[in-house]
């Protein structure tokens, strides 16, 4: 079985609802669509979500990598063999979301060609997943109103909510008007995206000792060094390296550094080869992990639970895989659904992605 073709396909889907966050905001899901064609018929697919306020990638730039530099690389190799591939791919430096999804779709593949699940291929530890749902600035009322709809319609109890904005007590009253709303119903943890200081954030974790916080998620640049180990020392609660931790070196830069005590797992940037590297390494170095969220479409969902749910490691805290909710539509022609606060885990061999081709032409950008 050989690689015949490799296909990035930009399309755009609008939010309902923006979500504005410490660095950045996204009012439109302009994602990549890529898909791995094989000699056998056989399609792998994944979704890449640019982040340029994260790691640079763009709409553009994932296409391009993936057109000019990528998929010349490995067009006549086996999906088979992963490691060569991925020694093509490192080549070129950066470009963590546009590797993902070619690794994704490879995985995809093999799924489909012995007749398993990615997710049996990955560990098949349980079949669903608890949900956690991301909640963007906006005033306390209204986001606590948000979480009580997403309690009561879907069943979802666990709330990342973004903060990082200055003065930290907007923020503050945040975090205490959803608790005071939904009590010890949920759990409640924070995600800074880098935007306070190390003494804002020390602040902001004193002013809200008493809510019950689970994980703190980086509240400030892991490059401050000396600041977010002062900050993490201090800490009552886990501290979450997310943006910092790319690569499994960097998973040990910050765990060893004392820059972090926990480390969130986002398939969209390290795809399922490199996440179970992640996972490997924080599961021998005793670190608790959290699968996070990308801003995904349904396609970067049903990638993040294939492999979240696939280990007792990743399944035991409940994974950000919710906010394509926010998104006007999608390419899923069977979506994703979320019942009593759970999703479970797609079945059938490979991912089981079934594209619908009328919405695809409907938003592709590509003419």
């Amino acid at each position: 079985m050989k690689i015949t073709q490799v296909e990035a396909i930009p399309f755009a889907i609008p939010y309902r609802k923006p979500l504005v966050f410490a660095s950045g905001e996204v009012r439109t899901a302009s994602h990549i669509l890529v898909r791995v064609h094989t000699d056998e018929g056989l399609v792998g697919t994944a979704e890449a979500p640019p982040r340029p306020f994260t790691y640079g990638e763009t709409q553009g730039s994932i296409s391009t990598v993936i057109d000019t530099i990528f998929a010349p690389q490995i067009l006549g190799d086996s999906p088979l063999d992963r490691e060569l591939i991925h020694s093509k791919l490192a080549r070129t430096i950066g470009n963590p979301t546009a590797k993902a999804a070619v690794d994704m779709a490879l995985w995809d593949i093999i799924g489909q060609s012995t007749g398993t699940s990615v997710h049996q291929l990955l560990g098949g530890y349980t079949d669903r997943m608890r949900v956690s749902h991301m909640l963007g600035f906006d005033d306390p009322a209204k986001m606590a109103d948000e979480a009580e709809r997403m309690l009561e319609t879907y069943g979802v109890a666990t709330f990342k909510v973004k903060v990082g904005r200055t003065p930290v007590d907007l923020d503050v009253a945040v975090c205490r008007a959803i608790r005071e709303r939904l009590g010890d119903r949920i759990e409640l943890y924070i995600d800074g995206n880098r935007g306070w200081t190390a003494s804002e954030a020390a602040r902001a974790l004193r002013m809200m000792e008493d809510l019950d916080l689970s994980m703190a998620e980086e509240l400030n640049p892991a490059d401050d060094v000396l600041g977010r180990r002062w900050l993490v020392e201090r800490s009552r609660i886990p501290f979450v390296a997310d943006e910092s931790v790319s690569t499994p070196a960097e998973v040990t830069r910050e765990i060893l550094g004392s820059s972090a005590t926990m480390v969130s797992i986002k398939t969209a940037r390290t795809g399922f080869t490199m996440s179970q590297r992640v996972h490997h390494l924080a599961e021998s170095l005793g670190v608790e992990v959290v699968m996070g969220n990308q801003i995904d479409g349904q396609v970067g969902s049903l990638c993040s639970i294939a492999f979240g749910a696939a280990y007792p490691l990743t399944a035991r805290r409940a994974g950000e895989l919710s906010n394509f909710l926010d998104m006007s539509d999608d390419l899923l022609a069977t979506p994703l659904e979320i019942i009593g606060g759970e999703m479970l885990v797609r079945q059938g061999p490979g991912l089981g992605v079934d594209i619908d081709p009328e919405k695809l032409a409907r938003y592709r950008q590509d003419g």
